[in-house]
């Protein structure tokens, strides 16, 4: 017996149940899990079965032959943030917790371990877009702006903003969103990440 099929038995006994009433509850014959306990068959149960049983039993489908789910990715959180007004100084950047965000989510914004963090956004200059203390995920690997702009967190001397950012054939422009905030200096542009996605609570 394998490991998966030992687990269901295990499971089964200890709910207090029987096989033939889980393969009523999953809709098949009543012979449908003893068949794939003893005989094997089918060889792997088909994911909405061990979905629904990995439910009732309230275990990870892993336990019963699936693969294991990928574990959340952890991002820094950064005791920064980045202005969306005049600029914020900034002396360091010191790590105070981290947050952990679904890995379905990382790999749709193809975040790299180690290349992201979260920073506090501060100041109207970039709304509505937005707001001020809502929490963004900056991805670090992402620190060239094509022509058509994209939505960054940047460094102007000792001041961290975020700001609208777009390359021209004169070098990196930085705007605002909300057209009455005051102009972007002229400094140099470093650019320390773009930003990902918005972590906002509700208001």
């Amino acid at each position: 017996m394998t490991d998966a099929r030992s687990r269901l038995m295990t499971l089964t006994e200890r709910r207090g149940t029987n096989l033939s009433a889980l393969s009523r509850m999953l809709g098949t014959n009543v012979a449908y899990l003893q068949q794939y306990v003893r005989r094997g068959t089918p060889r792997v149960l088909p994911d909405r079965h061990r979905a629904t049983l990995a439910a009732f039993f309230g275990v990870g489908e892993e336990e019963l032959g699936g693969a294991a789910a990928p574990s959340a990715m952890m991002l820094p959180r950064l005791d920064v943030f980045a202005s969306a007004g005049p600029g914020a100084l900034v002396d360091t950047e010191t790590l105070i917790g981290t947050e952990a965000i679904d890995p379905a989510l990382a790999r749709t914004l193809d975040l790299k371990p180690g290349m992201a963090a979260i920073v506090r956004v501060r100041g109207d200059s970039m709304e509505p877009g937005l707001l001020d203390g809502d929490h963004i995920v900056v991805d670090r690997a992402d620190t060239l702006p094509g022509p058509r702009g994209a939505v960054y967190v940047i460094r102007q001397g000792d001041a961290l903003m975020v700001k609208r950012v777009a390359r021209t054939s004169s070098g990196l422009i930085a705007t605002s969103d909300n057209p009455a905030a005051a102009p972007v200096s002229d400094e140099p542009i470093v650019v320390i990440g773009r930003v990902v996605w918005q972590m906002r609570r509700w208001r």
